[in-house]
């Protein structure tokens, strides 16, 4: 099997690329295939564990996928290569996003152009997906729907607009694809309709700040709404209400939360949080971390606050209790368990060597830390335990 990993133009985010002086002091630090840490064990009923993407510095080719049971408290790093032996360059470049559906699991390399779709008993191989400038996928009556930038990684103010490919997951065939708005991102299924988030990143200044609405029987175009520019990810909320971020434009327009109702595809309410760099749904709440850069400030804003999505009220702007956020350098993912509460908050740390995870209770205290892979980005929790190697 072969990755395709031609040369990659470093672009992402506008903020992102001041991280690149980093790589002269890169340090070596390296993930070991199938290293694991005893962090300790917890009930968490039907959830048995869960997979991390690690995203991987663009052009590294450093993807990695890790794994935290359960029952046997242990977190594991760089499951794949030892899974997978005969997968030349592993993962590939750039681990975009990760999502279970139908015993398999699904991982959205953005710059290897594919979706790697592994058994989500044993994270072996079964398919690869080629698809261009790949990068977030949800699934819905059968089939996995993944945005796709449609190009090549590149700025490009006359770039074209991207699409959604529908893939059939049993033949793991793309069966059709919808054009939506300039660089699309993160979505949502709400009542047999598609809500696709699109950013327009690379035509800054000039960012597209709408979401498309797509009719899933008819697998075409039926609404556009209008929202703020360098829109970015989507959350159905317990209320039934979709949240979507902005990025902003790293200048005087700040990122920030939109609440679009879906039974008029209308915007509500611009929520006062905090800058939103990530978000995480469980129950009636929305829990927001965020590490956004200002242009302006030439600072980053951090937080981690929680939202009551019923009573439309900030609960808090600091879900931590304990004081060990100080430790965080780079607030990167937040994933909450369904079954108990946890919270998982990753560390980015300087975007070059290995990041962390942390596990809070529902008290803000610290349960336990893991070091991850370079820049841990995506969390899927599972109700299978991952089956040992043979």
């Amino acid at each position: 099997m072969r990755r395709n990993t031609a040369n990659i133009i470093f672009t992402g985010l506008l903020y992102l690329c001041l991280v690149g002086c980093l790589f002269s002091c890169r340090k070596d630090e390296s993930v070991l295939r199938g290293e694991g840490d005893h962090v300790g064990g917890d009930d968490s009923g039907e959830i048995k564990g869960f997979f991390l993407l690690n995203e991987g510095n663009m052009g590294s080719n450093k993807a990695t996928l890790d794994y935290y049971d359960y029952e046997s408290g242990v977190y594991t790093r760089n499951i794949y290569p030892e899974r997978n032996p005969g997968v030349a360059l592993e993962l590939g470049d750039v681990g975009n996003d990760l999502g279970v559906y139908g015993g398999k699991l699904y991982a959205v390399i953005n710059c290897s152009n594919l979706v790697e779709v592994m058994d989500a008993e044993t994270a072996v191989h079964v398919a690869e997906i080629p698809l261009p400038n790949c990068r977030y996928i949800v699934f819905d009556g059968g089939y996995a729907y993944v945005s796709s930038y449609a190009g090549a990684v590149e700025f490009d103010p006359e770039y074209r607009r991207g699409y959604v490919a529908k893939i059939d997951t049993v033949t793991m065939q793309v069966v059709d694809t919808c054009g939506v708005g300039y660089q699309p991102e993160e979505m949502a299924v709400v009542s047999g309709r598609l809500y696709v988030a699109n950013s327009g990143g690379y035509m800054a200044p000039d960012y597209d700040s709408t979401v498309s609405v797509i009719d899933l029987a008819t697998f075409e175009i039926v609404n556009e709404i209008e929202v703020a520019p360098n829109l970015h990810q989507m959350k159905l909320g317990g209320d039934g209400m979709l949240y979507v971020s902005s990025r902003g434009d790293y200048y005087g327009l700040q990122s920030s939360t939109y609440i679009i109702d879906p039974s008029t595809n209308e915007v509500v309410e611009e929520l006062e949080l905090l800058q939103n760099s990530d978000m995480a749904v469980y129950g009636d709440y929305l829990y927001v971390i965020s590490h956004s850069w200002s242009n302006i400030s030439l600072d980053y804003q951090t937080g981690y606050a929680v939202f009551d999505t019923r009573d439309r009220v900030t609960v808090t702007r600091n879900f931590i209790t304990d004081g060990t956020e100080d430790g965080i350098t780079t607030p990167y993912c937040i994933a909450v368990n369904p079954a108990n509460g946890d919270i998982f908050l990753t560390d980015a740390k300087d975007h070059v060597t290995p990041g962390y995870i942390h596990c809070y209770g529902q008290d803000g205290v610290r349960k336990w830390s893991a070091r991850t892979g370079d820049i841990p980005a995506h969390i899927v929790f599972t109700r299978k335990q991952l089956k040992p190697l043979e």
